[in-house]
């Protein structure tokens, strides 16, 4: 299950560099210290999910830690992207597919 969830954390990279998302700078280090959700205040949407879900994800892979028992993304994403982000709509299934396989789960993807 773990292999599926880095299969799923890079089909979104692969997304996000695809449709011309992904920074190639990172932004200043106090916008990735935000305490609000999805760093809302410092970061777009397409940052966040660069700049710290992904890293965080694949830190807990790599280190074999616990994965978080539930997920709940897409709503986020589905707000954002909005229906007529035909890119966004992509990003969203991927989404809600790392939302279902760590919630089905309930982080134990051993």
């Amino acid at each position: 299950m773990r292999d599926r969830l880095l299969r799923l954390l890079t089909t979104l990279e692969a997304e996000l560099r695809a449709q011309g998302r992904w920074d190639a700078a990172p932004p200043p280090e106090v916008a990735l210290q935000s305490k609000q959700p999805f760093a809302f205040d410092t970061l777009n949407f397409d940052q966040w999910l660069q700049w710290i879900l992904l890293p965080r994800m694949h830190e807990l892979l790599s280190l074999q830690m616990p994965l978080p028992s539930s997920c709940s993304i897409a709503p986020m994403a589905e707000e954002i992207y909005g229906r007529d982000d035909s890119g966004g709509a992509r990003i969203i299934l991927i989404i809600t597919d790392i939302d279902l396989l760590l919630t089905e789960h309930g982080g134990d993807l051993n």
